[in-house]
């Protein structure tokens, strides 16, 4: 007796709740689709512009990063030159021999700056 209770129960077909008539469904449907629609193109241009905006940061971050290893180059040439020139005046202004500095004619050096950079 279960069993056929159970067969008959199984046998049956689910009912449709919350339908109130089928113009009225179908008026609410097109009008979910619509917003659902709607909401879909809205999510796709957002995560495009996410997107769009997380690679402009990492090409800017690549460039940054480029441009201070430059000037990071730079700041060491820079370093280094006036540690030279810094070393040559010293040896210059004592008027002592300096062996690093042996072979180097300063008057030919100062020649070649121009005269506004003196």
């Amino acid at each position: 007796m279960i069993l056929d209770e159970l067969e008959d129960f199984f046998d049956m077909a689910p009912n449709k709740r919350g339908r109130r008539g089928v113009s009225d469904a179908d008026d609410e449907d097109d009008e979910y689709r619509r917003k659902r629609d709607r909401n879909n193109e809205a999510v796709k241009k957002s995560r495009f512009k996410t997107k769009q905006r997380t690679q402009e940061t990492f090409t800017r971050v690549n460039k940054l990063k480029a441009e201070n290893q430059m000037l990071e180059e730079k700041v060491k040439t820079l370093t280094k030159e006036l540690q030279f020139l810094k070393e040559l005046f010293l040896a210059h202004a004592s008027n002592t021999p300096n062996a690093k500095f042996e072979g180097i004619d300063l008057d030919k050096l100062l020649e070649d700056i121009p005269e506004d950079k003196k």
